[in-house]
């Protein structure tokens, strides 16, 4: 009788006396043993030893994460995205090959963006063509093989590997995870050969402390009161804030000190919340008059926290990094000043630098108070055009900044995150707390608040998760993919899609650019437009989404009201689609 490579496997493992199992199982149970709860997953060819893993898992009750299967790989990465917004936990995704692979590529970079960890594992083409199991058995084998096939992410990762032999499963693993939640966070990668997978792994070494631990970054004492001296002698400081603070926890305290020190903030380009959106000290997305003015400014955890052709800092000006990546090692072009360069985690520095202004706050109450009313009072007038704008977009068609204030008329006093794709703007929200808002990331990877959402609705079904974006980004998102998944799940999100049939953001760019040019000037501007535009409730009503579509003002409050009100009696997915200007 011939003997099969799967019938040498087993005889190896069963002479030695040492339990075994499926690498591409062992795998799976080395990432639950790490902290992984879900794998997004879209299986292929590559996956017979993952999926034979899962069983032979299930059947010796080995405890594993939650494999979800994924229509689209941009939706699995999109959702291991969310769900480390809203845990803190980094996820796996595992993709098929390098084909599944390229299309994880945009989500990888906009998690390189966001500093957001994540282990990425796709298939690797086998490498031996007969006599071994998991050889090549089809001619994708053939054609989907690569000289390099990491490189389609390696741009992205903080970290790539090949897995090369089965007793590498566990302290691989503890690598890629130790590396991707050190900061700056990350996602790295590892390819997975066919053959590796399917060769038999030792069970003894799955359920053992890691053997790499993260790296901490410690807030360094000397800086810290180096930037909290400068903050107390300042006239005009200045703190931008593009990444929110950290936690819940450094949020509130934030909030204190900047109200106490009568320090302006600006959320330039946010893409978390760092402040109150309608606190006396917040500025919202403004930086002039205060950066042209300013003495010393605190950049929080910017990417970009001004433009530096359009914004000038007066000569002298001290400014101060923080953050995980402080200067932005990933940029190979980001030239702005740092005086004072402090790596920490943003909510441990916020905590920190409250603690060392302390001692500063006797002598200085007239001065704090001063400069607390001057900025409170400049806020009041920016909240008024704010105010102003929402009032006058109420029309036929509607404005962004109208639906952002029904928006947030409809979710007060219920637990609620926004996650924002060039859709309803921060400044017409009335967002209290840490954790409320995400703006897309700067990488501008489009498609991602829809899968994002779902992700952190995953973590938390009780709360009422809404994804606002426009009608382009909609596109992006796979939307068939992420309703199958919403319903597959049951997730119940909601979905605000503001459709001005085209590119808005592309139009904005050129008359930026060229506010006089020919473009700006046509009625026809070229390559942005979108229609005839779909009819997005339809797509959503495939999956049994409750749906709307609203082009009259006044109807938009009620449509909110039933669409959250679906959601909390029948706690299934809802989709809005909005007709806007441009």
């Amino acid at each position: 009788m011939s003997t099969t490579p799967q019938d040498t496997l087993q005889a190896q493992g069963s002479a030695t006396g040492v339990e075994t199992m499926t690498a591409g199982g062992a795998l799976l149970a080395r990432l639950k043993t790490l902290g992984v709860d879900y794998i997004f997953a879209n299986s292929g060819t590559d996956f017979p030893p993952i999926i034979e893993g899962l069983a032979e898992a299930r059947a010796k009750q080995i405890d594993l994460p939650e494999a979800l299967i994924m229509p689209h790989e941009h939706a699995a990465m999109g959702m291991a995205h969310g769900y480390y917004f809203a845990t803190g936990k980094a996820q796996a995704v595992m993709a098929h090959t390098n084909v599944g692979l390229a299309n994880c590529a945009i989500g990888a970079i906009n998690a390189a963006t966001d500093h957001v960890p994540m282990l990425l594992f796709s298939g690797r083409t086998p490498v031996v063509e007969r006599d071994r199991l998991g050889a090549r058995t089809v001619p994708i084998g053939w054609g989907q093989e690569m000289r390099d096939q990491a490189a389609l992410v390696r741009e992205a990762s903080k970290w790539d590997y090949e897995l090369r032999f089965p007793e590498q499963v566990a302290e691989m693993t503890d690598r890629a995870y130790a590396i991707s939640t050190s900061a700056p966070k990350g996602p790295v990668y590892m390819s997975l050969p066919r053959e590796v997978l399917c060769e038999p792994c030792p069970v003894s070494e799955l359920a053992g402390a890691p053997a790499m631990a993260s790296a901490q970054v410690g807030v360094h004492a000397g800086a810290i009161a180096e930037a909290a001296k400068l903050i107390a002698d300042a006239e005009k400081p200045l703190i931008i804030a593009q990444r929110g603070t950290g936690s819940a926890e450094a949020f509130d305290v934030f909030s204190k000190l900047v109200d106490d020190w009568g320090i302006a903030v600006s959320q330039y380009w946010a893409v978390q919340l760092a402040l109150p959106t309608r606190h006396p000290m917040n500025l919202g997305a403004d930086l002039e008059p205060y950066i042209s003015e300013a003495d010393v400014i605190v950049v929080l955890d910017c990417l970009a926290p001004w433009a530096p052709d359009s914004h000038k800092l007066k000569p002298g000006t001290k400014v101060i990094q923080i953050g995980q990546n402080p200067l932005y090692s990933r940029s190979p072009v980001r030239n702005f000043r740092s005086d004072l360069t402090i790596m920490a985690e943003t909510a441990d520095a916020v905590l920190a630098l409250s603690e060392a202004l302390s001692p500063y706050v006797e002598g200085t109450s007239d001065v704090r108070a001063q400069r607390r009313s001057s900025v409170a009072a400049h806020t009041a007038k920016l909240l008024a055009k704010v105010d102003a704008a929402a009032e006058a977009g109420g029309r036929d068609p509607m404005s962004k900044a109208y639906v952002a204030k029904c928006l947030s008329d409809a979710i007060q006093g219920k637990p609620t995150t926004v996650l924002s794709e060039l859709g309803c703007p921060m400044a017409q929200l009335d967002l209290k707390e840490h954790g409320t808002w995400f703006q897309e990331p700067h990488s501008g990877g489009l498609g991602w608040s829809f899968p994002c959402a779902l992700g952190y609705q995953l973590a938390d079904k009780k709360r009422l998760v809404v994804a606002t974006l426009g009608d382009g980004s909609y596109m992006f998102a796979n939307p068939v993919a992420c309703h199958q998944i919403a319903e597959s799940l049951g997730l119940p999100l909601l979905l605000l899609v503001l459709n001005n049939a085209e590119w808005g953001a592309v139009r904005h760019s050129v008359t930026g650019i060229y506010p006089d040019g020919y473009a700006a000037k046509s009625n026809d501007m070229p390559l942005v437009d979108l229609s005839p535009s779909p009819d997005f409730t339809k797509v959503a009503a495939a999956s049994r989404a409750w749906t709307a579509s609203v082009t009259d003002p006044l109807e938009l409050p009620k449509v909110l009201a039933d669409a959250i009100r679906h959601i909390e009696e029948n706690r299934t997915q809802a989709l809005v689609e909005i007709k806007i200007g441009g």
